[in-house]
């Protein structure tokens, strides 16, 4: 299966949870400036997630990402969720200047899964 054919079907077999949970947000902007966030997820799944920013950052530009598992009810002896994400999605956020954007893991993925905010 191609690399382009088996994303499309990883995507459509993960089911995305809508679930806010911290995130700290490391890389590049558009213009080469680095920077560094703490912002909180839209939704996760196993190979990525989605957050908003105010950072302009660029389709394609890769940013390590980290879930902070303090907050979160962590098992005993778990650490903090570090990975590397490439940016293959950015929209409009909901406020002027804010942008969502959709991150595909390209390192270790994400093995938590949480109930979605929406089923409560």
């Amino acid at each position: 299966m191609s690399p382009v054919i088996e994303s499309v079907a990883r995507k459509r077999s993960e089911r995305r949870i809508a679930v806010r949970l911290p995130l700290r947000v490391r890389g590049r902007d558009a213009r080469g400036f680095s920077f560094e966030e703490e912002t909180a997820s839209e939704n996760l799944c196993r190979s990525g997630a989605a957050f908003r920013t105010r950072f302009d950052v660029a389709i394609g530009s890769n940013l390590e990402i980290r879930i902070p598992l303090q907050g979160v009810v962590a098992r005993r002896g778990e650490q903090d969720f570090e990975t590397q994400g490439k940016v293959v999605h950015i929209s409009a956020g909901a406020d002027e200047g804010e942008k969502v954007v959709g991150v595909q893991f390209v390192g270790p993925r994400f093995q938590r899964m949480f109930r979605s905010e929406s089923a409560y």
